[in-house]
């Protein structure tokens, strides 16, 4: 998103670095475990949801979240980070926005628990999220409450989400995210055309490939052997897709850092 709201100093723009690094290396983590499969994921959700959980922990615990989500306290203060993360929730989920997004949390909690009145209205105030007491003893009927509940946020995008429930459950994590947006530039359906889309060296699938001929912001990166192009949307969300030159695949994964992306905004021209 390219909103500049409020500065550098602001809460979200101080914790936007932690929250870089942190996505990274959660997707070379994944990569590492999925090998040539596709990955698809939100690292702010991700981020976003155990940093909520950690208004309820303490110690050892919470010294652990914080590092696992990059997060160094000698550089912000705690209360400084849960109000980055509300400041973000704010802006993603403005109903003046001209692209669809909504982002958000919600915890299902075992009904025989009692979750305390101070983690309740940290989470609700700043987080926007709310605590539905659950029963888990009764699994397809806590399976059915939390796939309503994924369903209806997702505007019926994802159904039937959730499977199955380990029997010791005590408490499930929801995170969701929906977006809806419109090309600055649309293409024309009309030149939407069959095309080979390779799946790994060997083996390819027919798919729709849209095409269109205008001007982008793009980058030819010759060191890391690929292209960027951004692609915005209306309003002030942007894709940006990196396209490296074949076999350069792992190079371009290994380089992935806050810093490269950052040289490659910054590189950006339009033609």
């Amino acid at each position: 998103d390219h909103s500049q709201a409020e500065g550098e100093n602001s809460p979200h723009a101080k914790i936007a670095p932690s929250n870089a690094d942190f996505a990274f290396r959660v997707y070379k983590q994944i990569r590492e475990e999925t090998g040539n499969k596709n990955i698809f994921f939100s690292p702010l959700s991700i981020s976003t949801a155990f940093t909520m959980l950690s208004l309820g922990v303490r110690s050892n615990t919470l010294s652990q979240l914080h590092k696992g989500l990059a997060f160094n306290l000698t550089d912000m203060e705690e209360q400084e980070i849960h109000a980055g993360f509300q400041r973000i929730l704010q802006l993603l989920n403005d109903p003046h926005r001209e692209d669809q997004l909504s982002m958000g949390n919600a915890l299902f909690v075992d009904d025989r628990l009692k979750l305390l009145k101070k983690f309740l209205d940290d989470v609700r105030n700043l987080y926007y999220s709310e605590a539905t007491s659950t029963s888990f003893q009764n699994p397809p009927e806590a399976i059915k409450e939390i796939n309503e509940y994924i369903e209806t946020k997702t505007h019926g995008k994802i159904v039937d989400f959730l499977q199955d429930l380990d029997p010791q459950t005590v408490m499930v994590l929801v995170n969701y995210v929906f977006f809806k947006g419109y090309w600055e530039k649309p293409f024309s359906p009309l030149s939407t055309r069959d095309a080979d889309f390779m799946l790994d060296a060997k083996n390819s699938v027919k798919v729709k490939m849209m095409h269109e001929k205008k001007h982008f912001n793009i980058h030819r990166d010759e060191k890391l052997s690929c292209w960027v192009v951004e692609i915005p949307y209306k309003g002030n969300a942007t894709s940006l897709f990196i396209l490296p030159d074949e076999g350069t695949m792992k190079q371009v994964e290994d380089a992935l850092l806050k810093e490269t992306v950052s040289s490659w905004l910054k590189s950006l021209e339009y033609r």
